[in-house]
């Protein structure tokens, strides 16, 4: 049996091990998202009171002109809004000296969701501050979040689903773990609130969710640990609050819109030293998710690869003056 020389094997190994590399440059190239750009249309808003007349929208690095902005993701939701826009409603209601918008950004849905939120607020809420955009292409979540969070007016940015899973009223918990973090007084203040489920692991609220569902979450929590994040106990709740100052340190450098881009936001903060507050809030799933378990959770991981790769290399990074290099 003829074996083959040392020599000779160390190239080929050399050789094998730089066209995996290349392969793998290759694959990274490929999969990272191009830089998040805007569109005219999706510079302006809508109101219930007069839905014909687009207006401009502001910008995150305006000076705040309110107390709170909700951010609602919505990617057809016509039959879940609702719910959701009562139940927000009616606690701010509890709070009538504080200011606040209702920002419903409609990611390029097929339902008319647009339409309809505007169509249903002026039936029911027409006093409530409720502004809508439509996007002309289908970001994903992250897009929208991102988004709606440049052009709020909040001296608060709360980052909420569309689906009500969430109990509204916690925005309290957040609120509070806010302030003590970045007092409102301090425009400058650096801060970051997020709802966390962790506590109803043991609960019937994830024990009654599918063997597959719940192996995929841990699966998750195993690789997040493992990016940099496991001091996170719960990185995908979709109630999140930013003071002004860390929406505009974080999201003008987000780069992903997938369902990752939460654990993007919370790298970010980690590495500009954003601090973080995880608050534990109520939550009960809702039928009607978008989330496609297998394929989004493979997404996921995928994007997660691509995040790191681009952070490990210094494609994503940022100079002295605080911008995205280009790659």
């Amino acid at each position: 049996m003829a074996f083959m020389d040392p020599s000779q094997f160390f190239y080929t190994v050399l050789f094998a091990l730089i066209i995996g590399l290349a392969l793998a440059y290759l694959a990274l190239l490929a999969w990272t998202p191009p830089p998040p750009h805007e569109l005219p249309s999706e510079k302006q808003y809508r109101t219930p009171k007069d839905p014909k007349t687009p207006r401009p929208l502001p910008s995150i690095e305006d000076a705040a002109s309110l107390d709170l902005s909700i951010i609602v993701p919505a990617y057809n939701e016509t039959k879940r809004l609702p719910s959701m826009l009562s139940s927000t409603l009616e606690h701010l209601a509890s709070f009538p000296k504080r200011t606040f918008e209702i920002l419903v950004v409609d990611d390029h849905s097929s339902d008319g969701t647009a339409a309809f939120v505007l169509k249903h607020a002026a039936e029911r809420y027409p006093k409530a501050n409720i502004r809508v955009v439509q996007l002309e292409r289908n970001l994903g979540k992250g897009g929208a979040v991102r988004h709606g969070m440049l052009h709020a007016r909040g001296r608060r940015l709360l980052m909420v689903d569309a689906d009500d899973a969430s109990r509204f009223a916690d925005v309290e918990l957040l609120l509070g773990a806010l302030d003590a973090l970045a007092p409102v007084g301090t425009e400058d203040a650096l801060g970051v609130a997020i709802g966390s489920r962790a506590h109803l692991v043991k609960t019937e609220a994830v024990v009654k969710r599918s063997f597959l569902r719940n192996f995929l979450m841990y699966g998750l929590h195993t690789v997040l640990r493992i990016a940099g994040v496991g001091h996170i106990r719960d990185t995908q709740c979709g109630f999140k609050l930013f003071s002004r100052a860390a929406a505009r340190a974080l999201f003008p450098r987000q780069r992903l819109a997938s369902w990752i881009f939460d654990v993007e936001l919370l790298l970010l903060a980690k590495t500009l030293r954003i601090p973080v507050a995880e608050v534990p809030v109520n939550w009960h799933e809702v039928a009607g998710s978008k989330l496609s378990v297998v394929r989004d959770s493979l997404q996921m991981l995928r994007d997660l690869l691509v995040l790191r790769a681009n952070m490990l290399l210094g494609r994503w990074n940022w100079n002295e003056g605080g911008k995205l290099k280009a790659d």
